[in-house]
């Protein structure tokens, strides 16, 4: 990360640093319901000033004891839990591997912290706090309860709320039949939100005009 990208991301986003994550999981209850996949995408400017995608992780994740599977779920995201072919982990060793880059990530960028960008981010959010708090993870890079959401974001500015939808209307290329993995799903919602973003500022919508300026 170069000094320029370090200032960009401490100046953009508030001494905080983006970092889009996707789930899949076995349910819509986070206390009770096992997440079953998770992945991150990092960020970075280029030189050119603009938002790029740089670096992604990804874990397959064991449920947890005691955790609810709902069949609705497996049927929709297409995943065996049980499956010895997944190469899965237990979820706190997942989000200690994950939380390691992040935190690496943000002290270059001189953040005081990461928040989570997410396709509904509510959900993913949920889901990485309910998990952390179960590992008793101490660390965890993520704000409490801040969240970027691109739903929101994509209805703004492309007029669009469904993922696949938003990208195509921003010529993401999408493979509908990769939907639903939790890399392919955080590496589009990435190229989507670095879009949205790198758009604002083509338009001139960033950085903002000084008050002085407009006086």
């Amino acid at each position: 990360m170069s000094d320029s990208s370090n200032s960009l991301m401490k100046q953009r986003f508030r001494g905080y640093m983006p970092v889009v994550v996707d789930v899949e999981t076995a349910g819509f209850n986070a206390k009770t319901d096992a997440l079953l996949e998770i992945a991150a995408v990092l960020l970075d400017f280029d030189d050119t000033g603009l938002l790029k995608p740089v670096d992604s992780v990804h874990y397959h994740v064991q449920p947890f004891e005691g955790a609810n599977i709902e069949q609705a779920a497996i049927d929709f995201n297409g995943i065996d839990p049980h499956c010895p072919l997944r190469g899965a982990v237990e979820e706190g060793e997942a989000l200690r591997e994950l939380f390691k880059p992040i935190r690496k990530a943000q002290k270059a960028a001189g953040c005081q912290r990461s928040v989570l960008v997410g396709h509904n981010s509510n959900f993913d959010h949920g889901f990485v706090m309910a998990a952390a708090e179960r590992a008793s993870l101490k660390r965890n890079p993520f704000h409490p309860f801040v969240s970027f959401d691109t739903t929101s974001l994509a209805a703004m500015t492309l007029g669009q709320t469904v993922l696949i939808k938003a990208c195509q209307a921003a010529g993401i290329e999408f493979d509908s039949k990769q939907a639903h993995s939790a890399l392919y799903d955080t590496e589009r919602t990435a190229e989507l939100y670095c879009w949205m973003i790198n758009r604002w500022k083509e338009l001139g919508g960033w950085p903002p005009e000084s008050r002085q300026e407009k006086s």
